[in-house]
């Protein structure tokens, strides 16, 4: 027959265990790494869409997964360290978003899967070898914000056919600089227009390139797709109301705080596949296995106020097709 203090100590050994038994199952918890190359405030829509997609491919967090985030703060050269991290940390899967945190991750890595969201071909990215059989430790989601230049540069013409010179801003830390700048200058030839390219990487720059815009009296302005610009869009859209130019962007929330018009990826889909993908892996699908997501829903947002606050008229053919106008 076990002794009084005999069961005391081995309540008292099991009590002090359970802690460890806690922190032991919480490392047995798959960890996520989720690496962005903007801020976290203006994609807390994006981030809960992420997590909804993944809950719906079987995975809570808290749960059953833990998600680590890193962002840069628009700091594109923060990212390979960041990166580096998740890779010490040996983190189940590596989540990037967009293009400078994917390039990151797969600088970082061979080894741990990697699930990005990029704006451009992620063929020419070297990130994948093709789309349908990606053949490496990434796959993902490619949204073709970067690829819309010449649809936003039409849709200007069309709002403002005399137009003979558009300003196109980019950031220069973008890997996907020269193919965005590319295709925008292609069509400007086709329609007669002139590109008037400005770059800028942090605030004071942004504004530094409309006084260049502004000086130079360009009739349109033309926001090139970046992280970095998405997160700036309320400056953006002030910048663009102050000096009177008409500009689009590819993100809707440009419209949404005041900005004239922007088309673009429906992003919520595409945070939605891009969390369902992560799931997947975490399941076991491999990277190499799961082809490309291509989007292929988009969005036409006019803000109709600021139309009239800059005196222009749209035309009906233009707000036919919007898919929301904003009153």
């Amino acid at each position: 027959m076990m002794k009084r203090r005999e069961v005391i100590t081995l309540l008292g050994g099991a009590a002090a265990a359970w802690p460890y038994a806690a922190r032991a199952l919480q490392s047995a918890m798959p960890v996520v790494g989720f690496l962005g190359a903007g801020s976290p405030g203006p994609f807390v829509p994006q981030t809960a869409v992420f997590r909804q997609g993944l809950a719906e491919a079987g995975y809570v967090e808290g749960r059953n997964v833990a998600i680590e985030y890193r962002w840069a703060e628009g700091q594109y050269d923060q990212l390979p360290a960041l990166a580096a991290e998740f890779v010490r940390r040996q983190v189940a899967v590596i989540v990037a978003f967009p293009i400078p945190a994917a390039v990151a991750a797969k600088a970082a890595t061979t080894a741990i899967p990697i699930v990005f969201n990029v704006a451009g071909d992620p063929v020419k990215l070297g990130l994948v070898g093709s789309l349908a059989r990606p053949g490496g430790n990434a796959t993902g989601v490619n949204s073709f914000l970067a690829e819309l230049g010449a649809k936003h540069l039409g849709l200007l013409r069309e709002l403002l056919p005399t137009a003979t010179l558009v300003g196109l801003l980019v950031n220069p830390t973008n890997e996907n600089i020269e193919g965005v700048t590319k295709d925008v200058v292609a069509a400007a030839a086709t329609l007669g227009v002139q590109i008037d390219i400005v770059r800028a990487s942090d605030s004071r720059e942004i504004e530094a390139a409309f006084a260049t815009l502004v000086r130079n009296k360009v009739n349109a302005l033309l926001i090139g797709s970046d992280v970095f610009f998405s997160s700036r869009r309320v400056q953006l859209a002030t910048l663009t109301a102050r000096h009177a130019i008409p500009a689009v962007s590819n993100v809707r929330e440009f419209a949404e705080v005041g900005g004239l018009m922007s088309y673009g990826t429906d992003l919520t889909e595409v945070f939605r596949q891009f969390g369902v993908y992560t799931g997947r892996i975490l399941k076991g699908a491999k990277p190499a296995d799961l082809p490309v997501v291509q989007s292929t829903k988009f969005q036409f947002v006019i803000n109709l106020p600021t139309a009239r606050a800059l005196g222009i008229e749209i035309p009906p053919t233009l707000l036919a097709r919007a898919d929301e106008v904003i009153e």
